[in-house]
């Protein structure tokens, strides 16, 4: 039997690859696991042509707290380490930067374009 916390992120971590797609990113990895680093939900390149990781947060609710505020500086380290180390192997890239992204479900689809989902994306995390 599946776990519904990782069922929804799953589906918080496709929908937001859609949107992304959507908006002129382009999707590199999904779930991607490097050694001695950790796991980047997803990897693309934003249309500017940055290499990005993507953390995908979801929440059914806010009662036990806003997504956003589920990150820690320990966390944003291994992001970077894990994309550093994607990023020997990718050429052509123009930067490097950590993206979080927000998702609450929503039956009648977000406001900004991922269906099923009200997204939030909080660029530059690793700048804290």
């Amino acid at each position: 039997m599946s776990d519904p916390r990782h069922d929804l992120g799953r589906a918080a971590e496709a929908a937001v690859a859609r949107w992304l797609a959507s908006h002129r990113w382009t999707v590199l990895a999904r779930r991607l696991r490097m050694p001695h680093g950790g796991e980047v939900d997803i990897v693309a390149r934003d249309p500017d042509g940055v290499l990005v990781a993507v953390e995908v947060r979801a929440r059914r609710t806010a009662r036990t707290g806003t997504a956003d505020v589920t990150v820690d500086e320990r966390k944003v380290r291994r992001l970077r380490r894990t994309l550093a180390a994607f990023a020997r192997s990718d050429a052509g890239r123009d930067g490097l930067r950590v993206d979080l992204v927000t998702v609450v479900p929503d039956p009648a689809g977000g406001p900004n374009g991922t269906t099923g989902w009200t997204a939030r994306r909080i660029p530059g995390i690793d700048a804290w």
